[in-house]
């Protein structure tokens, strides 16, 4: 059975949801998205992934700045809809959007509620050091990712990185969503209340805290680099220079913190961290071996 269905989503995340809708042959009646943001050197308007998706497969799209407006909510009343689907919109939807649908607004949200409700989930998953993470369908209340969930699946982080986690869950996401409005259809899911005990916020990524600050345990820089590679990336000064960490690991070795080992290992407040992939400004990016050949650390030397 095909539904009528708003699309409301902004990043590249939320593309393969979109894209799994359309495969379905649901009838999309509108996407919605984020507005066109200056972007470059030229400052011109760049228009969301979403909304280069949806316009290359012939949907028509909407970008209000606000869907307080009254006007704007009666244009969105008027789609007529069975639901709405949310993925990493990034407006908030007031109530009188949330009961336009017949069946309600369900989102896709990469965490596991009600750990890490918010912004940067999968930032903050990795961060934090978290053994596993992964996706969940929930009904939309008006609460900040407070709603009923209808499907879950659970992924191990592993040694991932936040591109690598990103792409996963995006795609496990896609799929999850797939089944979970199958399900509402066939009002064969059950709605399970998010428990109480272990709320976490996601908040969004600052730039002031991907600074590596080598007095951390290594375990934890190790999490911190993962977690923002491989952009916005986390980073060192050396030599007046800024380098951006794309990858380390843990090793062996001690020293002050900052300091460049006899193995050009990084002695960290516990432990050491081996830098494995980095990137100087305006470059590619690089192996550290590579890096050192061109930009030479002397063991003894202090890192910023």
């Amino acid at each position: 059975m095909s539904l009528r269905l708003a699309f409301m989503g902004t990043p590249n995340f939320a593309v393969p949801t979109l894209a799994e809708l359309i495969g379905a042959s649901h009838d999309i009646a509108c996407v919605y998205t984020q507005p066109p943001r200056r972007k470059g050197r030229g400052l011109g308007e760049e228009k969301s992934p979403v909304q280069k998706f949806a316009e290359s497969a012939g949907l028509p799209v909407r970008s209000p700045l606000s869907l307080k407006d009254a006007d704007e909510q009666a244009a969105f009343g008027a789609l007529d809809l069975d639901a709405a689907i949310v993925v990493a919109y990034g407006v908030l939807l007031p109530k009188p959007i949330l009961a336009a649908p017949r069946l309600g607004c369900f989102n896709l949200h990469a965490s596991l509620l009600p750990r890490w409700r918010g912004a940067a989930p999968i930032q903050r998953a990795i961060m934090a050091c978290d053994s596993e993470t992964g996706a969940m369908v929930m009904r939309m209340e008006e609460g900040l990712d407070t709603g009923p969930v209808l499907m879950a699946e659970r992924i191990a982080i592993g040694r991932k990185t936040y591109g690598e986690l990103h792409d996963e869950l995006a795609r496990l996401g896609a799929d999850l969503m797939g089944r979970a409005l199958a399900g509402v259809e066939r009002c064969s899911v059950t709605e399970t209340p998010q428990s109480p005990d272990g709320v976490t916020y996601a908040r969004k990524i600052d730039k002031g805290e991907t600074q590596i600050h080598w007095t951390q345990p290594a375990r934890m820089l190790d999490c911190h680099i993962r977690g923002l590679s491989p952009a916005p990336g986390a980073w060192f000064e050396a030599k007046g220079e800024r380098i951006k960490v794309l990858l380390a690991e843990t090793a062996g070795g001690k020293g002050a913190p900052g300091e460049v080992l006899s193995d050009f290992a990084i002695a960290c407040g516990e432990g050491a961290l081996k830098l494995l992939s980095v990137q100087r400004a305006g470059r590619a990016p690089m192996e550290w071996a590579a890096f050192l050949r061109g930009f030479p650390l002397v063991p003894g030397e202090k890192l910023a």
